[in-house]
This record gives C-alpha cells, structure tokens and sequence, in this order.
C-alpha cells in the first residue's frame, strides 16, 4: 500500500525554510530602498531551480564564512519571497494579483527558469485578459517591451490592443510609449482603427514629445516644422494616408504638409487628383473583416461571443472561430420577402442587424438553424435577439436568449425574419421599412423593451460559419 505525505513534506520544507537551520546561501534582493537579504539552503535551490543550480555550480560564485553569495537586483523582494516560499513547499497565491504584479512574478519566475511557473503565471494573464491589460496597460507594455523574454507575451498583448484599440489609446498616458514601441502598434495591419484616428493619434503623440512646440500649428516657425518633422519621420511612411477621405485629408492632415517628404506630398495630390492612380501601399485588414454599412469588427467579436455564450474572463478578444458573410442588404438586394428568402434560405446559422431610423441604435437576432419558407417554425435554446442603445458603445449592449419554444424561429414565405411569437418580426403590412414587436405573455424571449413599430433604414443578414 502507498501512503501520500506529501503535505506533511511541503509544511516540513516550509518549516526549514521559516527557521533557517543549516542555511548555507546568502540571496540579496532588490535595491536601496526596496532591498532584502533571504537565506535558504543550497540543496533545495539547486534541484528546484535550473538557475540557481548553474549558479550554486560556478567555481567563480563568492563566498564568505561558508555561505554561497548570490545578488539578483532586478527582482523585488515580495515576489522573490513569495517565490522562495513556493521553491520550498510547491505552493504559491496569484488570485487577485494586478496586472503589474502578474508580470513581475512572470518577469522573476522566468529569469530563475522556473518553466511551470511561468506556464501558470501566462495561463493566468491569458484567462483575465481583460483586467490584466485594462488595470494598467502602458505600464504593462513598458514592462514587456523592455523584458525580452516575455516576447510570446508582448505578442499576444499587441493583439489585443489592435482589436480593440481604445484599451490603450483612451489614456492620455499613450503619450509615454517609447518610439519604437508606438511604431511596432501603427506598422501592424490589422489595428482597428480608421486612419484618420491613426493619424490624429500620432500627432498628439508627436506633439507631447516636444513640450515647447505650439499646439497652433499656423504659429510654428521653420525650426518648429523641422523639430516636429524629426519625431514623426519614422511614422510618416506607415500612414496609409490614400484611406483617408478629401475632407479629413484637408481638415486635419494638410495644416502639417509641411513635414511631408515633397514625393509623399506629390503622391497623395496625384492620388486625389487623377482618376484611376493606384499608389503603391498595404491597406488595414482587421482579423475579424466584416463588409457591412451598419456594424464593424467589434460586434462581430461580440456576437461570436454571445453565440458560444462565453462568460467574463473567457471571451474572445481578436481570433473568433467564426466568419460572417453577408447574404443580404435590403438596400442593395431589395426589401421585400421573396428577395429575402432568395439570398438566404437553407444558408445555415445567420444573424439579423437591423439600424433604427435616425438613431445609432441596433437591434437584431442570432439564428443558429435556418430561414426558409416553410411556413413553419421551430424549437432552439441558442437563438438570441439583441439591442444596442448606441452602436459605438458596445457596453449598453443588451442580449436574450430563447426558451427554447416551437416558436424560437419561424420562416413564412411572405415574411422576412421572425424571431419568437411575436418578438421581432417583418411582415410588410406597414411597409418594408417598419417591424414590429409584439408584447404577449407567451414570447419566446425574454423581454428587451422595444416598441410595437420599429421604423428601420436598412437592416442586413450574415451567414455565421463556423472555421
């Protein structure tokens, strides 16, 4: 028979390391002010960490009164602490641990090879993503920018921050990235931003950079323009400046042409000049592309959240296993049902956006089954129906899922999408802009407080397919 002591041995260990008995190794930690001496015993630091037995193993290592003499001056005390205690018993508390501390931990764990440890650190940074890069993310940056060996970590920090770029760029703090670092986001193809607000980004940048420069650009004298010319002359060929439209070309980038190179500035007039020039230059392509005049790559991410019903903490941020065709515009395809079943019936899971007559609000629904023309309907616990108060602000969005009645989706040949017995409908008795909604005690969904009549501009169907 096998007995399991094994937390009599960790508490053991734990002990030893508490009364310090027979300590032969002198560990300085940290710098003046933050600085600590940590004793600990040789034979543990060399079988747990491959660091500390590379170093425990050097003929060259100091000595003094038999004790080994180790300095580590990059690595705060409390974490090295909490470390050591973990070197010794197995254990270690990272809940609750701020984004800054998880990367010192990481940043510690990593440079004492403690390959586990910093798998368990990365997971944890993974599975908070959102608090770990919301809590403080230039500083977080800073730290993984500078920190080498946290570069798997830097990539997947980078995505995130090109998916959803107000994480970093809403805090007037983004002046405080260092050039390169700043070049590495604006280079990259895939950052969800339009490149007017790339552009404008990168002048206050600019401008913070060089305190004394006027921020009246039409006060600036010929130093001024070469001083500013010189911080952004790194950037200016990463701006794809033929994406922006003639009115913000003019408004907002022209009043700075004079730090243009004289062949950029020939380029962008025969651009804008001559009919059919193509320059030469990679337009943006955020990962979740979406061709629609209604919705863009955020609520995509938020509908394939809401269709895997993934919880805070394990949502999707950049990569959704899904993509998003569109079937149907009723402004391009025609707004009446037959042109609705043409372009989707029998196509598969779709999801409905519908834009609220002069207003930002969205409305819609998710079908995970299919349209068709059947007459008919069918029972589902996946489907959902949706509203946004304001399309730009994704945190007022609201989303209810079915009961999983017969009714949850219903296709009638005279009708377009029906969602629910009577939750969200369009059957052109008031025209083809208007939908209704209908309020019973038998809806299939719960309640999202929307009117009877609903007037729409124009609304458009996805095909949902799953990669």
């Amino acid at each position: 028979m096998t007995y399991n002591f094994e937390s009599e041995l960790s508490e053991a260990f734990g002990q030893l390391l508490k009364i310090e008995t027979d300590y032969n190794v002198i560990i300085y930690i940290g710098k003046e002010p933050n600085f600590k001496e940590f004793h600990a015993h040789s034979y543990i630091l060399r079988c747990r960490s491959e660091y500390f037995n590379k170093i425990l193993s050097s003929k060259n290592i100091e000595k003094k009164d038999g004790k080994y003499i180790t300095k580590l001056t990059n690595i705060f005390p409390h974490v090295f602490d909490a470390i050591l205690k973990y070197l010794y018993t197995g254990k270690i508390d990272i809940v609750n641990k701020t984004g800054i501390e998880l990367l010192n931990f990481m940043f510690a764990s990593d440079k004492l090879m403690l390959k586990k440890l910093s798998k368990l650190i990365e997971d944890s940074i993974i599975k908070n993503q959102q608090p770990f890069l919301q809590s403080d993310p230039i500083g977080i940056l800073l730290i993984i920018y500078y920190c080498k060996s946290l570069a798997n970590l830097q990539g997947y920090c980078l995505d995130k921050i090109c998916s959803d770029p107000g994480i970093l760029f809403n805090s007037d703090k983004f002046t405080q990235l260092p050039a390169p670092l700043l070049e590495i986001i604006i280079k990259r193809d895939d950052l969800n931003l339009e490149e007017i607000e790339i552009w404008e980004i990168l002048i206050k940048w600019g401008l913070a950079q060089e305190q004394v420069l006027n921020k009246d650009i039409s006060k600036w004298n010929h130093d001024d323009i070469n001083i500013f010319k010189k911080i952004l002359s790194r950037f200016m060929p990463l701006i794809r400046f033929y994406e922006i439209s003639t009115e913000d070309y003019f408004n907002k980038v022209k009043p700075y042409e004079d730090i243009f190179s004289k062949e950029l500035r020939d380029d962008i007039l025969k651009f804008y000049m001559i009919s059919g020039y193509k320059p030469k230059y990679t337009p943006r392509h955020p990962k979740c592309d979406v061709d629609s005049i209604i919705i863009n790559q955020k609520h995509i991410t938020l509908f394939a959240n809401w269709i895997d019903k993934k919880k805070e903490n394990d949502e999707y941020n950049n990569d959704i296993p899904y993509k998003f065709n569109l079937l149907y515009r009723a402004s391009r395809d025609g707004n009446t049902a037959a042109a609705f079943h043409a372009k989707c019936d029998n196509k598969g899971a779709t999801i409905v956006v519908l834009k609220i007559t002069i207003s930002e609000k969205l409305i819609g629904g998710y079908n995970p089954l299919f349209w068709d023309s059947s007459n008919g309907s069918k029972p589902t616990k996946d489907s959902f129906i949706f509203s946004f108060t304001n399309k730009n602000d994704l945190q007022n969005a609201k989303v209810v899922y079915s009961n999983g009645g017969r009714y949850s989706i219903q296709g009638y040949k005279n009708y377009g999408p029906i969602f629910g017995y009577g939750d969200l409908y369009l059957n052109f008795s008031k025209g083809p802009n208007v939908w209704n909604h209908s309020h019973r005690s038998s809806n299939s969904y719960p309640s999202l407080d929307l009117p009877d009549i609903i007037d729409v501009d124009d609304y458009e169907v996805f095909q949902v397919i799953k990669i």
